[in-house]
């Protein structure tokens, strides 16, 4: 494949929910889709993934009851997050189920000196999922070759979807769902979704400051910019027509080279949980009150 015809494909591949309906795809298409996931490289060589592909139509909205329920628990548990409706499903040609399977682990780096069991558990762990994310990316990218469309669900690794996916697909529970990509023809063009400025996510022979993102520039991130960076169909904020409400102060950050003109790296802070409140983050604020 040439280089400017692989470049289309990556650009093309984008997460659609929007999906015609009655239409089917052959086998051999989805067969050509799953052997792109298959080449994908893994951790040893180990190929720690198996692929679960749903096309008949009773067990494909079995499934896409499964994530129904998911997406609900996200409106219930995980406030403020902008969550999607999963009813989408209901119009996919096949629902792909990328399966990790953790006992191939054991052919990664394993600690053998003690005070060492944290460097390479966690290296062991960072070798397998980069293995599984390997193979879902392949997918994705087959997905657009085929001229169809996908969206990446992380949701199914979630230890009750996934013990309600394991029930009714049949493999064993501590197997997990890294990876579900419904497949479908779009029933409407999408442009890009929002990209970093190259020149703002490249790096030159080592790290330069001026390009960091700044914590406060993550808390505006997932306080208020969140929903609309996530769904909007543009490439660059640029072509936002509120852009100045949007962004306002921000607009250099994500816009420019330069998010970081100061220079100025920080300490390591705790980001397990959102910091602030914005406009994206109401919901959750008025349920904490």
């Amino acid at each position: 494949m040439s280089e400017p015809l692989f470049q289309d494909v990556i650009r093309s591949r984008r997460s659609v929910r929007k999906f015609e309906p009655g239409r089917s795809v052959d086998r051999a298409v989805l067969e050509r889709i799953v052997d792109c996931g298959r080449w994908a490289p893994s951790g040893a060589n180990v190929q720690c993934f198996d692929f679960i592909v749903v096309d008949e139509p009773a067990l494909r909205d079995k499934v896409t009851e499964v994530f129904l329920r998911q997406a609900q628990r996200l409106v219930d548990h995980a406030k403020g997050f902008p969550a999607v409706k999963k009813t989408y499903l209901a119009n996919t040609v096949a629902i792909i189920v990328v399966l990790g399977d953790p006992r191939w682990k054991v052919c990664f780096p394993q600690p053998t000196t003690k005070g060492w069991e944290k460097e390479y558990l966690e290296n062991n762990e960072v070798i397998f999922l980069n293995s599984i994310g390997a193979a879902i990316q392949n997918i994705q990218l087959g997905v657009a070759a085929e001229g169809l469309t996908s969206a990446w669900l992380s949701g199914g690794g979630e230890d009750i979807t996934n013990r309600e996916l394991s029930d009714l697909l049949g493999y064993p529970e501590w197997m997990k769902a890294y990876g579900t990509i419904p497949i479908g023809y779009p029933a409407a063009t999408q442009n890009r979704r929002y990209r970093r400025p190259l020149e703002q996510a490249l790096h030159w022979n080592g790290y330069q400051a001026t390009q960091y993102r700044t914590h406060a520039q993550v808390d505006f991130y997932e306080s208020t910019l969140r929903p609309f960076a996530m769904y909007r169909d543009d490439e660059t904020l640029e072509n936002w027509e509120d852009r100045e409400t949007k962004l306002g102060d921000w607009d250099a950050a994500f816009t420019s080279a330069t998010s970081n003109p100061e220079g100025r790296l920080e300490p390591e802070a705790d980001f397990s949980a959102p910091r602030t409140s914005g406009q994206a983050t109401k919901r959750r604020q008025k349920d904490q009150d």
